[in-house]
């Protein structure tokens, strides 16, 4: 699959996430290559937790069924940039690259624009949190597709 094929799933875990009552975020870990490994939405709400995010499960997932260099090897495809405490899980587990659709500077403004209250937590880039971490995004036009399903979900 490619990095196109695999966005496009990571926006439809995402709409499946909103469509049960979520956060719009979705996640795949792929192997050196390609091969999806595992995948989650958002589960916030349902599950009444903060804390499960999409990308914070894969870690977890990865750390009890891959070994370290199979993690680093890794690619890990998410709709939005990772948030502080999803990134931090990221780094501590070993996985590889990042790719994500949309950031969190991008989702920022645009709950701003639609009168949302703020994350509850800073808004920093991957890199900050990762330092030599390879990070792709944001990719188009992944991301506009994300600014779609939060609007959706601002909306609700």
């Amino acid at each position: 699959m490619t990095t196109d094929e695999h966005l496009r799933r990571c926006v439809e875990l995402a709409a499946e996430a909103l469509e049960a009552g979520d956060h719009p975020f979705g996640s795949l870990l792929t192997g050196p290559d390609g091969t999806v490994l595992a995948e989650d939405r958002n589960r916030e709400v349902s599950a009444n937790d903060p804390t499960a995010h999409p990308e914070f499960a894969l870690a977890q997932w990865a750390a009890a069924n891959l070994t370290a260099g199979d993690r680093a090897a890794s690619i890990v495809y998410t709709s939005g940039e990772h948030c502080p405490m999803c990134a931090a899980a990221h780094g501590w587990v070993g996985l590889g690259p990042i790719v994500y659709a949309g950031s969190s500077t991008q989702l920022a403004a645009w709950r701003a624009g639609w009168g949302q209250e703020p994350s509850p937590v800073a808004v920093l880039p991957i890199e900050r949190i990762v330092p030599g971490l390879h990070v792709t995004g944001p990719v188009a036009p992944f991301d506009e597709q994300m600014r779609v399903l939060h609007e959706r979900a601002a909306k609700r």
